[in-house]
């Protein structure tokens, strides 16, 4: 594995900002730290990463599995985005304490809230383990095999190598299958919430202003990590104390200005950059349009009846949001990747890489990768057609499919593992479902499922459609299943799962929702899946043999790894961007806009009372920029979903800014970054501090906080 040492080291230095990448931070001491100080960073790759001493790693933990955290303090307060924090903060509102409208705010640690559950995760160390997981596989040609081989090498040293007690050890794969870092780790599990501005301020602009700049959401949230008396780990308790931590951040009053070096620390979940471009090409074409429509067709109908019902538009608030979010993502992707040319440029660098293997001698190894590419993607597309269509129509966007998918597989639960592991999944299903459908609405979904069993049946592969889709009147099928089936409703599910396995099965069978998911899944999982899975594998092989020739021939490129959820670090600078011919985005945002979008009463763009007298007044504190508030900045930083929660931090290693959102127009990120439109969203940090002083009057979190000013230093 020489070579692949060597691949992440030797990276050329980058005359701008904007090329991207998502950097393992132990591995920064070389090209990458020369770079960083090049483009203005004062701080040593040491004060990054080191395992010995307090470090910024140290002051960035893992929220909840899916989004970053910071600490901000020496009492273990931390900070993360509102939406991150969402579920936590709905679960302690009610009626009379509507903390989503309201927000909340603990002016002492005694009335913090518990949320049983919720972690963060600290990373401890980084190591290579790349020889003891492949050990034993070189032999091995079945991709099967070696796969089976090295989840047994990775078990075997998860449990073996050394760690604390209260740590745990887990092993990462970088570069397709080339490269494996083990990471040592400690999780909290006493994480109590602190403070959150209300919705109209965490969530301002909502479903309109997402994947948008300029953005004007002051998306944040505050918990706090207890620890035992012996500052570890432990399960809550009232005897527990805040955690005191290796290493917080200082907050910057200095504000940020176009150039400024900016890093972004976090774990960003999953990227695809190094697709060669006929997949790309099936992307842009053929899986995002799909999937595009489909929920286009939901939305529509979902906001027709919102519009009209008002009981409906609480129903499905949250669920439009969900279902918009990546049709959104999708569009904006989609545009990107034709926008930036990147199927045609991908080509390019297709060639030179060809060129490289002969050059190299390397044709019996690597010769036919980009044929053989060609040869699979053109293979699997039906099958992953096929995919997106079950599970965007069947499992995620038609209600009564997917409640009629959960019952599919419970009657697969009684064919393999019989009936009292039967008895269990249906008693759970039975108590999981009550709150399911207490937001469902027989018409809406009747409407959707129109919609989408006409795409189903007119543009999913032929081959794949179960017989009673052939030539289906798709209104007349919904009438049918809405009018007759048991699952339309909580007392209809309950009746069908009443009784022995041999009854709910019979019951079951003779349901017409049921019998329809049932024609859909058997097709689906004896006819899809399996080819699917079978030239998905043969994919995955050569994209590890890909990224091997990629890194072996190409050692004077930058060559970061894709996303995986493990702690990464990007940077780049505080800059705006031309997003089309005519249009010129600046770098940041201000209170003004909030004010320029405000819509008394409207559940996207309404405001706050109290904030429209603070900018009336003027009434900015120190946080205030030239008699303005400024609220979000954008930066060239490569982000991805995980960095929601991000710290942004500046040259010296302060807190400037809280990463949570990318713009539309660069959201093909995850599959190819172009520095001239991709930008990743931030909120200022004084904005934070101005609704946590001014509105919120929490002047006893402001005291905790190591407030600085870098810039006059």
């Amino acid at each position: 594995m020489k070579f692949l040492k060597l691949a992440l080291l030797l990276f050329v230095i980058q005359t701008q900002a904007q090329q991207g990448g998502m950097w393992i931070p132990s591995l920064l001491k070389g090209m990458n730290e020369k770079e960083m100080k090049n483009l203005g960073m004062k701080m040593s790759v040491k004060d990054i990463y080191d395992v010995n001493h307090s470090s910024l790693k140290d002051a960035v933990p893992h929220f909840n599995g899916g989004c970053t955290s910071e600490v901000i303090s020496p009492k273990g307060l931390i900070l993360t985005n509102h939406h991150c924090g969402y579920s936590q903060i709905q679960s302690h509102s009610s009626v009379e304490h509507d903390y989503l409208a309201d927000g909340f705010w603990a002016y002492k640690m005694e009335d913090e809230l518990p949320n049983e559950g919720l972690t963060v995760t600290f990373m401890v160390k980084i190591e290579d383990v790349t020889a003891l997981v492949l050990e034993g596989t070189t032999s091995l040609t079945n991709e099967a095999e070696k796969q089976k081989k090295i989840q047994e090498n990775i078990t075997a040293l998860t449990n073996s190598l050394p760690k604390e007690n209260w740590q745990e050890n887990k092993i990462r794969t970088f570069f397709e299958g080339n490269q494996y870092m083990l990471f040592v780790t400690e999780t909290f599990k006493d994480v109590r919430l602190v403070g959150a501005p209300p919705t109209s301020i965490g969530k301002f602009g909502s479903d309109t202003d997402n994947w948008v700049w300029p953005r004007h959401t002051g998306d944040f949230s505050l918990f706090r990590i207890y620890a035992d008396k012996n500052n570890r780990p432990a399960a809550y308790s009232k005897d527990n104390v805040p955690y005191t931590p290796k290493h917080f951040l200082p907050i910057s009053l200095d504000g940020v200005t176009d150039d400024d070096f900016t890093m972004v620390f976090g774990y960003p979940g999953k990227t695809n950059e190094y697709l060669p471009a006929v997949a790309i090409e099936q992307i842009v074409n053929e899986l995002n349009p799909a999937k595009i429509e489909i929920r286009d067709k939901a939305l529509k109908v979902a906001d027709g009846f919102m519009r009209k019902d008002n009981a409906i538009k609480i129903q499905y608030a949250a669920k439009y949001a969900k279902i918009a979010n990546y049709w959104k993502k999708w569009i904006g992707e989609t545009q990107g990747l034709k926008k930036s040319n990147a199927v045609v440029l991908k080509k390019e660098s297709e060639k030179v890489f060809q060129q490289k293997i002969s050059k190299a001698g390397k044709e019996k190894e690597y010769g036919t990768l980009l044929a053989d590419f060609k040869k699979n993607y053109a293979e699997i597309a039906p099958y992953a057609s096929a995919k997106d269509y079950f599970t965007e129509v069947v499992i995620l966007n038609t209600e009564l499919l997917s409640i009629g998918y959960k019952l599919y597989q419970l009657e697969q639960v009684f064919k393999t593992k019989g009936e009292q592991s039967f008895t269990d999944r249906k008693n759970n299903l039975i108590t999981g479902q009550e709150s399911f459908y207490k937001n469902f609405n027989a018409a809406v979904d009747q409407n959707v499922f129109e919609e989408l069993i006409e795409l189903y049946a007119t543009k999913s592969p032929k081959q794949f459609l179960p017989q009673s889709l052939v030539n289906a009147n798709a209104k007349t099928l919904a009438s049918e299943i809405y009018s007759n089936s048991k699952l339309k409703n909580y007392a209809g599910l309950k009746e069908l799962l009443t009784g022995d396995a041999q009854t709910v099965l019979a019951n079951l069978n003779n349901d017409k929702g049921f019998q329809l998911v049932k024609e859909l899944a058997d097709k689906y999982s004896t006819e899809v899946t399996p080819k699917y899975d079978e030239i998905n594998l043969r994919i995955t092989a050569l994209q590890r043999t890909y990224m091997k020739a990629q890194l072996e021939l190409n050692k004077e490129r930058r060559i970061f790894p894709d996303a995986n959820s493990t702690l990464r670090i990007t940077y780049g600078k505080v800059k705006g961007y031309e997003p089309k011919d005519a249009t010129i985005y600046t770098s940041k945002s201000y209170l003004d806009g909030v004010m320029e979008k405000y819509i008394p009463g409207d559940y996207e763009f309404d405001v706050p009372a109290k904030l429209i007298d603070l900018y009336k007044t003027k009434d900015y504190g120190i946080y205030g920029e030239n008699g303005k508030m400024p609220v979000c900045f954008i930066g060239t930083n490569h982000t991805t979903g995980g960095n929601s929660g991000s710290p942004a931090i500046d040259a010296k290693g302060n807190l400037i800014g809280l990463n949570f959102d990318r713009v539309w127009e660069g959201t093909m990120s995850d599959i190819y970054y172009d520095p001239s439109i991709c930008r990743n969203i931030m909120v200022d940090v004084r904005y934070i501090l101005f609704i946590m002083d001014k509105y919120a009057g929490a002047k006893n979190l402001i005291e905790e906080l190591k407030l600085v000013h870098p810039k006059k230093k």
